[in-house]
């Protein structure tokens, strides 16, 4: 449970919102760059952080995020046109290039020093793994891009499924860190079956266990938490155990376990303080999916699932269009792909979900560690400006792994699937703690 005060530091990432101060010491991913196809192409809102802005790839092929609002009259850049290297707001003709410089200024005397006066806000880009990423934060604390835990080759193959949820992006991410209601929620695609680990085809993810009731271990690590959920298997009850591990990265990622296609992420880019764009990705090599086909198995097809701008199809005032037909014929749910039945989930919690009179059980170990570390991180960052997972060294997201399989009892679930530099840091915390 959360106090109203400890569930707006939470949720909150507007304005000078501690949560929203943390983000900004992250990059963040603004679009994917399928929505930037072209140089001078149809420019893209985007909004982030409760900011309104504009995204466009200019004659170059470089890419800009802007203020959306030009400076002059404030008419909105994006009916702008996008020309020879920048955008030129409909209304007098002002043109600002992909830093926010003022390029041109036809309404103006030649001889005019404004020109050089005017400026727009602008945010560094960096464009890699299917995404654009903005630095939305201070420019004296800018680093280097670190390639998400979905990268870790450069030529990994990445397919990402998208859409906007309306509802904040914390309760989104606690869906993704709860294992245990894939069992439920998710049945009717996350089927139990006589397998050796988790396994995907074209209709199905198959798991080797029927168990609903998980037992669940968490470990904080530098870059957030690694946890367990740990689960009777089919055959060999009495000597092995299925094991699920989950990685939070904080503050925004999540790294759920692999199937023997592919391995799968969610990044979670909060929108405002009641809107999330949520994205589903599969990754790894050859035998992971083509975006149309993820897109296919997720129900998340642009123009059949969602819009251009990735706003979804079923909603709450069409009651996501649950088929209760399909319910009564063995669908447990009514609504096909599996981030479709979330977001049913995730939306009616309301758009900030109240947390002060939930009753959590033993099942909700990792969302009660989210909410603890993270409301800890918000006042930290208050207090000190230090923000969660942004110090240094650390180690790279691309070398961080979740693990899925079924072991022998008495293993160290924390060790699985962990990296030598997460195991190095661990050691080495453990050591600093018991020196104190």
């Amino acid at each position: 449970m959360l106090t109203k005060a400890e569930n707006d530091l939470l949720c909150r990432v507007e304005g000078d919102a501690p949560m929203g101060g943390i983000m900004r010491r992250h990059w963040l991913p603004a679009v994917l760059s399928e929505q930037l196809p072209e140089r001078d192409g149809d420019p893209v809102r985007v909004r982030l952080l409760g900011e309104n802005l504009v995204a466009f790839r200019d004659s170059e092929g470089r890419v800009g995020v802007v203020d959306e609002t030009c400076p002059h009259r404030k008419a909105s850049l994006f009916y702008a046109r996008n020309e020879e290297c920048g955008l030129r707001c409909l209304y007098h003709g002002w043109k600002f290039d992909v830093d926010g410089n003022c390029v041109d200024m036809p309404s103006e005397p030649a001889e005019s020093p404004l020109r050089q006066k005017v400026k727009i806000k602008s945010y560094p880009t960096h464009e890699q793994a299917g995404f654009v990423w903005v630095w939305m934060g201070p420019a004296n604390e800018m680093p280097a891009f670190d390639p998400p835990v979905f990268q870790p080759t450069p030529d990994t193959k990445i397919s990402i499924s998208k859409m906007i949820v309306d509802c904040n992006w914390a309760q989104i991410l606690e869906g993704a860190i709860d294992s245990a209601h894939s069992s439920s929620l998710h049945s009717s695609d996350m089927v139990p079956a006589r397998v050796e680990g988790a396994q995907a085809n074209d209709e199905n993810w198959l798991r080797p266990s029927t168990d609903k009731a998980p037992r669940l271990f968490v470990d904080r690590a530098e870059f957030g938490f690694r946890y367990s959920a740990i689960r009777r298997p089919i055959k060999d009850a009495a000597t092995k155990d299925y094991v699920r591990t989950t990685l939070f990265i904080a503050p925004y990622t999540v790294q759920i376990p692999s199937n023997n296609l592919y391995n799968v992420a969610i990044v979670h880019a909060p929108v405002d303080d009641t809107r999330t764009a949520f994205h589903f990705i599969a990754w790894g090599g050859a035998t992971t999916p083509d975006v149309e086909s993820w897109r296919k198995f997720l129900h998340g097809r642009v123009g059949v699932d969602v819009d251009k701008n990735f706003i979804k199809i079923r909603t709450r005032a069409n009651d996501y269009l649950q088929d209760r037909q399909a319910m009564r014929l063995g669908d447990f749910t009514g609504v096909p792909g599996i981030p479709n039945q979330d977001v049913v989930m995730w939306e009616t919690i309301g758009a900030i979900a109240d947390r002060a009179d939930e009753i959590l059980g033993a099942s909700d170990l990792a969302i009660v560690e989210f909410r603890r570390q993270m409301v800890d991180a918000a006042r930290k960052f208050a207090a000190t400006g230090e923000a969660i997972g942004a110090h240094q060294p650390r180690v790279p997201h691309a070398r961080l792994h979740s693990f899925e399989g079924v072991v022998a009892k008495g293993y160290d679930w924390r060790a699985l699937g962990a990296s030598k530099e997460e195991l190095a840091f661990r050691a080495a915390r453990a050591s600093a703690e018991a020196a104190e």
